[in-house]
This record gives C-alpha cells, structure tokens and sequence, in this order.
C-alpha cells in the first residue's frame, strides 16, 4: 500500500479586510481544485477565520496524518519565522502522530515578478511612456525584522533588473521607514516625473487599501508629478503554479536557498545567456596570492548551478 502524499495547508497572514480573507479563502479552493488527489485547507494566525488549528483539525477529522505547511506570505518575517512554526508544533502536541515539513514563503520568485511587470503595464494603459520615463515604488507590508524588510529591497531590485524603468524606489505601509510619502518624496527628489505604485502584496485588504489612499493623498498635493497605483498580485495562474511548487519542495526536502533568483539557473531580463553556465574557480584581483610567495585559486562558485 502506497503512503499517500501529504496534505497541503497553506498558512496565511489574516485581516481585517472581509473581501481579503474571502480571496485568501477562494484561493485554498483553486488549489484543491488543481491538487485532486491531495487534500488542501488553508487557515490564518490571526485576525480573520479560519484559524490555522481549525484547517488542521479538520483535515485530521479526514484521516490525514502528514501535512506540507505553506505559508502564503511574500517575505519571511515574524509569521513565517515564529508564529507559523509555533501553532504547527501546537497542533502536534494537540494531535499526536501528526507530523509536517515547512516550505519557504513565496517571493521574489520570477514568476511574481513577471505578474508585479504585467500589473505596472496594466496602469501605464493609455498613456505614451517609454519605460525609461517611469519610476516604480514598490510598496511592502513593513516588519520590525530588518531581514524582512531587505527582502523587499532584493524584490525591487530583481524587477528593476533588465527591464528598462527609470528605476524602483521601495517603501513600507507600516511599522518600517521609508512611509509611502516618503517613497514618492524620494522618487520626486531623485526627477521622477511619472510614478507608479505597486502594491508588494498578494490580495487586497486594508493594507493595499491604505496604499492607494496614501498615494492619492500625495498625488493631490503634487499635481506636477503623474502618479498612477497599480494593482495587487492577486490569485494569478503563476500564484497558483508557485505554492505548488513551494508543496513539491517541501514533500522532497529540496529547500534551496536563493536559487529561484540565480541567474544561472532562471532566465532574468537580459542575462538569458547565463543560464546554465558551468561555474569556474576565478581569480579575484585583489586576492591573488601574490606577495605570499605562492598563487592560489579562490574557490567561488564551488557548487554546480548547470542542473
């Protein structure tokens, strides 16, 4: 008898916001529908239902005994990192013999950055600008954990790569500087005159909602720069393929670090030609070995990204 796969539960943020919740929800429902032979339930640490106990108990009401923990969450901060991991160790002292792998949050995947590229076309419709007139603010959640907040820096930085804006600025709706005025401020300083805001985030709620407000405020009070809000990812088909994915790794064990973003393995705007590429030990100018009496290799790269 083959032991059945685990089951997916995908883990979510929580709001306040009734029709985010009901996104967060209607998405679990997509998921089970592309996963049929593998059961899936998706709850909240807080804030709005269900709970992250309530998907559990109830998928162990169904007999199910192993679980892949997804969470639905772009950056790894104090939910991926600590509440999620706690309330699944507490359903396991809750239902002993249950038992769970944890996959990695989400982003910046290539696949969310191609839909962050196809949500900023969607607001520049209608107007005649070339890419190199528009600055792009990327607007997170914000987190007291700086590592958190960097990691909406390194999304910034992968969507500006290779595709041609002036450049993207990044700022945080809460608990985290720059503010969303202090974003368009900066983009302003820096000759920004066509600006888009680009919400970091996966489904509307207040947050979003904040952001738009935030930015319709600033724009009204600087009628001398066009400012447009683009819209959130929502519950794309690469969303969808992506927490798959996050399942599959997860089922396997394969946890790769930053490989979803290494251009040797992914095909980034404008490097295409390295993907593959056998990594070679290189000489690094300033650490060549001379003076010491012998030449040594720098052993970079030791690790074969041409799979």
């Amino acid at each position: 008898m083959t032991t059945p796969p685990p089951a997916l539960l995908i883990a979510g943020h929580g709001t306040r916001d009734d029709a985010g919740a009901e996104a967060f929800r209607d998405f679990v429902r997509k998921l089970q529908l592309r996963l049929t032979d593998v059961p899936v339930a998706g709850g909240f640490i807080e804030l709005s239902p269900p709970p992250l106990g309530d998907a559990v108990a109830g998928m162990v009401a169904r007999g199910v005994r192993r679980f892949a923990a997804v969470p639905l969450m772009l950056v790894s901060a104090g939910h991926a990192k600590g509440d999620i991991p706690a309330a699944l160790a507490r359903e396991k002292e809750r239902h002993p013999g249950i038992s769970y792998t944890y996959g990695r949050p989400l982003g910046p995947h290539p696949a969310l950055l191609r839909v962050l590229e196809r949500r900023l076309e969607e607001a520049l419709e209608g107007t005649a600008a070339d890419r190199s007139d528009v600055t792009v603010l990327l607007v997170g959640r914000g987190s007291t954990d700086p590592d958190a907040n960097a990691e909406v820096f390194k999304a910034a930085r992968l969507l500006w790569e290779g595709r041609g804006y002036a450049g993207v600025e990044t700022a945080f709706v809460s608990l985290a500087a720059p503010d969303v005025p202090s974003g368009l401020e900066r983009s302003a300083r820096l000759g920004a005159r066509r600006i888009v805001v680009l919400p970091y985030f996966l489904f509307t709620g207040i947050l979003p909602d904040r952001v738009r407000q935030q930015t319709r405020e600033w724009a009204a009070a600087h009628p001398e720069v066009e400012v447009r809000s683009a819209d959130v990812i929502g519950p794309e088909p690469e969303l969808l393929d992506l927490v798959l994915e996050r399942y599959e790794e997860a089922v396997k064990g394969d946890l790769r670090m930053n490989c979803d973003s290494c251009v040797y393995r992914i095909a980034l705007p404008g490097f295409e030609d390295k993907v593959g590429l056998p990594q070679q030990p290189h000489f690094h100018p300033d650490d060549d070995g001379t003076g010491h009496g012998h030449h040594h290799h720098h052993g970079g790269h030791a690790h074969s990204h041409a799979h």
